[in-house]
């Protein structure tokens, strides 16, 4: 028997209107906690923060949060819908005019799967956006980093600041501004690479030109570099010494982090770091993380239905639920260890990113087939 059209509206209203409702319960518990650590971090930060940046920063991370609890909601939403539809008989009367529990769940599993990719296609620009925005503010009031990398299709972009030791045709540079085409990684060897030099009020000082550059413990080593500073004339050094505090893993570390790109800027930004020398594998596990999103979803529903289809007819209702709730905390922590494995590189990229959402739908699957239809 096909199950009616209004049927399919009606049992999916429900499903969409729980999971709203537990997705925006989530964002509110959530929002709390944020703010109140962000209160707890600008109060000890060394400027005053003013609390309505402490507000706006809380209200930036909303969405790239909500990224993370997507599965959550829809767990929690589906364990809602169908408990209600099965409180009140709903489910009983549909079974009983011939409607299977694979038809009765279709309709919000087409919600899982159009809400994946809309939140993936819609809401991850948005949220790589805010994340941004909270990133530039959170610099500017709370953390203060001193070094700022960027990759563009013109190479890699590296500013430092307050380096007391760097001299510079006699003159105290406290600033620079390092330009290089490609870096390689094993051997922390730079090529093409050029670097501007400020004072302490942001002047212009000089300019080093050098064929490569090595980062060694606390220092850049250039080879055959050209000095250049205004009115002298260019002077040439076999080997030149540029102090730095950074290391090859505050380098990596200084790259935007995946979230702040959405799912449309992701495979330029990939292909640019692998471009640098760098390693993309974040980035990589991140962009399919979000392709597996409406799969998750959908998997997260089906597994909802494993705990509420039969909780009427067999009492411990609450028990089931609890189980539900725990049986998604697990999956929770069993993501994160799998995208530690992937980011690692212990685990290929797709394989880390797809296991989850595969492992949910076929689990759901197995226990829906042997508790309904075995």
């Amino acid at each position: 028997m096909r199950m009616p059209l209004t049927l399919s509206l009606y049992v999916g209203r429900h499903f969409l209107l729980a999971v709203l409702g537990a997705l925006a319960l989530l964002l509110l518990i959530i929002g709390l906690v944020e703010l109140l650590e962000l209160i707890r971090r600008s109060s000890d930060a060394t400027r005053n923060v003013p609390f309505f940046v402490v507000l706006e920063m809380a209200a930036l991370k909303l969405p790239t949060t909500a990224e993370k609890i997507y599965p959550f909601a829809f767990l929690i939403g589906g364990m809602v819908a169908l408990s209600r539809l099965t409180r009140s008989n709903e489910l009983v009367v549909a079974r009983a005019a011939g409607v299977s529990v694979w038809q009765f769940l279709l309709p919000g599993v087409t919600i899982a799967l159009l809400a994946g990719v809309f939140f993936v296609g819609i809401m991850s620009p948005i949220a790589a956006a805010t994340i941004s925005r909270y990133e530039k503010v959170e610099g500017r009031y709370i953390t203060g980093k001193p070094s700022i990398l960027s990759i563009s299709p013109s190479g890699m972009w590296l500013r430092q600041v307050d380096e007391p030791n760097l001299y510079f045709r006699d003159q105290p540079a406290r600033e620079y501004i390092l330009h290089a085409l490609r870096m390689d990684p094993a051997s922390l060897k730079l090529s093409g690479v050029i670097v501007y030099l400020f004072d302490a009020q942001h002047r212009f000082i000089g300019r080093i030109d050098a064929p490569e550059a090595r980062l060694e413990r606390g220092r850049w080593i250039m080879r055959d570099a050209v000095l250049s500073a205004p009115d002298q004339l260019p002077q040439t050094a076999p080997s030149y010494s540029m102090p730095t505090q950074l290391t090859l893993s505050q380098i990596q570390d200084s790259f935007a982090a995946p979230e702040t790109f959405s799912f449309w800027q992701l495979p330029g930004f990939i292909a640019l770091l692998e471009k640098a020398g760098f390693s993309a594998l974040r980035h990589k596990l991140h962009f399919h993380s979000l392709m597996a999103m409406p799969a998750l979803l959908a998997g997260m529903l089906l597994l909802a239905a494993v705990f509420s289809l039969r909780q009427a007819r067999r009492g411990r209702t609450g028990i089931l639920l609890v189980m539900g709730i725990a049986t998604g905390f697990l999956l929770y922590f069993a993501t994160n260890l799998i995208y530690a494995l992937g980011a690692a590189g212990s685990l290929p990229v797709a394989l880390a990113a797809w296991a989850p959402s595969l492992v949910v739908i076929m689990f759901a699957v197995a226990a829906l087939l042997h508790l309904e239809d075995g």
